[in-house]
């Protein structure tokens, strides 16, 4: 019977970044994972994907509508839908590679199969061919992550009717696509079919996109993506969506039918812990299906670890990563520390949106006194001169310290100007001590400098 030191089951951004660390620290350490690909969701139908098809179809809409600014004329511009697909999967594929050159590279053993826990110490990993392998070990991960979430009424046919999986794949645009949800998912897919051609209506329940973003910002964000041609309806309570005939139908409460050519339910994730023997070894889990841990993401089992999306907290792919380093560290026997507090997010339509920290609608409710300071992307040199001036960064610091509580952020580049706002909060910064980092000019992080002079009021450029 093979036996490891430790075993994670799940190969995705938790999963395999656990056991190179495991490895790293002198573990012989094993993954097991059902998909040829290893990478988890995030890679496979997710994060990168997603990110390939937005960037290609932002590079469409550049040639299309940009380019004559800069005094380049560009005619007959078309695109060939089968070429971007192609493109996507070459990236998919070429960094699934990447961690397999990984794991070989750091002797950790790849099981492929599905991992199902059979008692103490013990995974059984069933092969695509049904054949059944008992692999040992005394320390095991689990980091089987998360599947979309479909509302009671929406009936998922893979065809006419699917999740982010189906949409991230289609053979032709959709004359018209209805989105179900309008959080991070279901905005950056539906701007992607938007900008190829398609009408796209995005249904919402809540009274706001993007429940969780700062609300000033969310409030920005809808406004220019309805000037960008989404079709947004707030309060909308889908009861019912359906193939019919070569298309769809969907139904909302109080309203006419709306016939489409596709549906996208983007209504979030749960985590995938059914069906993976928790009931072998004593784990149950929580209402919503998380796996309850402890500081060191111990579970209620001895020996048995839970990370990633199958555990509270943000269900996103880095603070997958940041759980598996932390837990095999703290197996090792080694400090380890996870900051929920300060995992950012990143929305990737266009302009990008990118916040850690506090929202200032959180610190209302928490009775925190707060000074803010905004600064506007059109005020940026650098953003005039790629002709990116829409949107802003809003810096929140504690009224009485300055130290920096939150930072959000809307336009050019957010997902990467939000690496510096995070280490800024991960140090305890105050507003003042970024206010005095010289910053490089002409360039983006400068909005992020002037934001931060702005909370004493003393910003120069606005």
């Amino acid at each position: 019977m093979p036996t490891h030191d430790l075993l994670v089951i799940g190969g995705g951004p938790g999963g395999y970044v656990a056991a190179i660390r495991a490895a790293q620290l002198g573990m012989n350490a094993a993954v097991v994972e059902k998909e040829p690909q290893l990478g988890g969701t995030c890679l496979r139908v997710g994060c990168i994907p997603s990110k390939a098809l937005l960037e290609s179809s932002h590079k469409l809409e550049e040639v299309q509508h940009d380019m004559a600014l800069h005094g380049v004329r560009v005619e007959g511009v078309a695109f060939d839908l089968p070429t971007m697909m192609k493109r996507k999967e070459d990236v998919v594929a070429t960094l699934a590679k990447g961690i397999e050159a990984l794991l070989a590279k750091n002797k950790v053993t790849r099981y492929r199969g599905s991992g199902r826990l059979a008692g103490a110490g013990r995974v059984e990993v069933m092969a695509a061919d049904g054949t059944a392998t008992v692999v040992e070990s005394q320390r095991i991960v689990l980091a089987v992550g998360s599947r979309s979430v479909v509302l009671p009424g929406v009936d998922v046919d893979g065809r006419f009717v699917g999740t982010s999986t189906e949409a991230l794949a289609f053979d032709a645009v959709p004359g018209h696509l209805v989105v179900i949800g309008g959080g991070y998912i279901g905005l950056e897919l539906g701007t992607v079919w938007r900008r190829l051609g398609a009408k796209v209506t995005v249904l919402e329940y809540a009274d706001r996109i993007l429940t969780g973003i700062d609300a000033e910002i969310a409030t920005e964000a809808l406004t220019l993506f309805r000037k960008q041609g989404l079709d947004i309806r707030l309060g909308a309570k889908v009861k019912r969506a359906r193939a019919d005939g070569n298309g769809a139908v969907v139904e909302c409460e109080g309203q006419d039918p709306i016939r489409c050519d596709r549906v996208l339910a983007a209504t979030g994730r749960k985590p995938a812990t059914d069906a993976i023997g928790l009931e072998t070894v004593g784990i149950a889990t929580d209402p919503r299906g998380f796996i309850p841990v402890d500081s060191q993401f111990r579970t209620a089992a001895p020996g048995i670890w839970a990370i990633g999306d199958c555990i509270p907290g943000p269900m996103l792919a880095h603070k997958a990563e940041e759980d598996g380093v932390a837990c095999a560290e703290a197996i090792a026997g080694r400090w380890s520390h996870v900051d929920y507090d300060l995992v950012p997010a990143v929305v990737f339509t266009h302009p990008e949106i990118a916040a850690v920290g506090k929202t200032e609608e959180q610190l209302v409710a928490a009775g925190v006194a707060f000074k803010k300071g905004t600064f506007p992307f059109r005020a940026n040199g650098r953003a005039r001169t790629i002709n990116e001036t829409t949107g802003k960064v809003k810096v929140l610091a504690d009224a009485a310290t300055d130290r920096v509580l939150g930072i959000h952020i809307i336009g050019p580049a957010a997902g990467d100007l939000i690496g510096e706002a995070a280490a800024a909060l991960s140090f305890g910064a105050t507003a003042e001590d970024i206010a005095r980092v010289c910053h490089a000019h002409p360039t983006l992080p400068e909005a992020l400098k002037e934001a931060a002079m702005a909370v004493s009021g003393t910003a120069i450029h606005a």
